[in-house]
């Protein structure tokens, strides 16, 4: 059996399809949902509620919001002993114990898992998921966009057909998506959004408005002490979801031996959030100019993500839809179910007992490579597989050498929509030698593929000699090596297990 995990930045959750194909999540000791947050108490790993109870105790050894941080060369956690600890090992102990969840519930071990990422995820943050399911003993059969995995949930639990737009505003993340639902099954048109945008930056105005206040009454500055700011961070966040039910709260802060109360109105919260709200309404119109769509021609919308909760959100999205949103699917477990969907899909057409449903899924970001115009001279960036293309795919494109007999060309891969070269990430670089004696003009052809993992894969060719001049996959130098995940995967495998 195939599992689903939503790996969330806030929040994780797994779940299953059984035999009578219903989906079901699954309850560990944190719950239904597991805080994404690892704490290192110097004999085992703590994760879950177990590790968000011990933030404001020991802040040092307390680990959240690594998704934000995946791909990239970030030290999330160094222990006493000088260890560093990089994001898809915290993620690798996070999905270790989400997997630990399963095999208790189930009494099964299971090591097949579709994972979920955010639409806008890149590519060095895919392989870098991928890496963290490994080092955590886990095969990853796919990886699915969050607000795909909760279309498709919704589109089969529901059993509703139709163009919806998916608003995806977890706690750390944002994703917009527009998907078509029918009865060959789902199809995305357009997504866009902001991998560092989600409920933890709303956390952070209500932390600086509360701050500010206790400063106001002759408090000290809380955050210049590490176990007063995650004491004000598990406070704002309690507060923020009050303010769902109720019109006015208030947040009590100890510090230097006293008790300083802070009130807070929903208007007052959502004044001081509008810039916030603002950004996911403009990426959101983005999208659907992307795809080609009004507003009128969209038959529903879902909110999905714990932090679509909030009030102003829903209200924002009837306000641009003309309708109110779908209510009628729990937007924190939503996604998970739809990643379960999938495995469930995957394990029968592995099995031969039904087809897969077709699912097309879309590119977050444009592939090219940087060339130099002809006629000024200057350098730009020639995107060759636009955004929002369906995947798996593969484009190409033809460009000319600027002068006769030119020894070598600089062949780089490019993620970005922009043809300006600043304005887009370099992810490689390579020197090509060319045939001798080329004509000026003389062309090559650049291939480039896409595949439903999320491999870029790029082919040069020297159309005047037919002979092939490189053979690139996208290398990822933000990305473990080899060694290093097999190295992680010892380690972890050292490390107890909670109980």
């Amino acid at each position: 059996m195939t599992i689903g995990i939503d790996l969330g930045t806030t929040y994780s959750a797994v779940a299953v399809v059984h035999e009578d194909g219903a989906p079901e999540i699954l309850e560990g000791e944190s719950g239904r949902l597991t805080p994404s947050v690892v704490f290192f108490d110097g004999i085992q790993p703590l994760v879950g509620l177990a590790a968000k109870n011990m933030a404001a105790v020991a802040p040092d050894s307390y680990v959240e919001l690594v998704k934000r941080r995946m791909g990239t060369r970030y030290v999330a956690h160094s222990d006493e002993n000088g260890k560093e600890y990089v994001p898809e090992e915290i993620s690798a102990i996070i999905l270790r114990h989400l997997a630990d969840n399963a095999r208790r519930h189930l009494g099964t071990d299971e090591k097949d898992v579709v994972v979920t990422v955010p639409a806008y995820f890149d590519d060095a943050a895919r392989t870098a998921t991928k890496d963290a399911a490994k080092i955590a003993g886990l095969h990853v059969r796919r990886l699915i966009n969050e607000p795909t995995a909760a279309g498709i949930a919704y589109g089969i639990t529901k059993n509703t057909k139709g163009t919806y737009l998916v608003f995806d505003l977890g706690g750390g993340t944002f994703d917009v998506t527009i998907m078509k639902v029918g009865d060959e099954g789902f199809e995305v048109v357009a997504t866009g959004g902001n991998r560092a945008l989600g409920g933890f930056d709303f956390d952070n105005l209500l932390m600086s408005h509360v701050n500010a206040d206790v400063g106001a009454q002759g408090g000290p500055d809380l955050f210049d002490d590490g176990a007063l700011q995650a004491a004000l961070r598990r406070d704002c966040e309690e507060a923020k979801r009050r303010l769902t039910q109720l019109t006015r709260t208030s947040i009590n802060t100890a510090a230097d031996n006293r008790l300083f109360r802070t009130s807070v109105t929903r208007d007052e919260f959502e004044a001081m959030s509008a810039p916030l709200l603002r950004r996911t309404e403009d990426i959101a119109e983005e999208v659907l100019d992307e795809a080609g769509i009004a507003w009128s021609a969209v038959d529903g919308t879902l909110l999905v993500g714990g932090s679509t909760r909030m009030p102003m959100v829903a209200a924002m999205v009837e306000r641009l839809s003309g309708s109110k949103p779908r209510s009628d699917a729990n937007p924190d477990e939503v996604v998970a179910i739809g990643a379960a969907l999938i495995a469930a899909s995957l394990d029968a057409e592995q099995e031969g007992t039904r087809p897969q449903r077709t699912i097309r899924d879309v590119t977050s970001h444009g592939m090219g490579t940087i060339v130099q115009d002809a006629a000024t001279q200057q350098p730009y960036n020639a995107v060759i597989i636009p955004k929002n293309s369906t995947i798996p795919c593969e484009f190409q494109d033809t460009f000319y050498t600027l002068i006769a007999r030119q020894e070598h060309l600089d062949f780089e891969i490019t993620e970005g929509d922009s043809a300006v070269v600043a304005d887009v990430e370099v992810h490689h670089v390579d020197t090509l030698r060319l045939p001798p004696g080329l004509p000026e003009g003389a062309p090559i052809h650049i291939t480039m593929a896409y595949d439903v993992d999320g491999t870029i894969h790029a082919d040069i060719l020297d159309v005047t000699n037919n002979r092939p001049l490189g053979d690139f996959h996208l290398p990822r130098p933000n990305n473990m090596s080899s060694e290093e995940v097999a190295a992680a995967t010892v380690r972890l495998r050292s490390m107890p297990e909670e109980e």
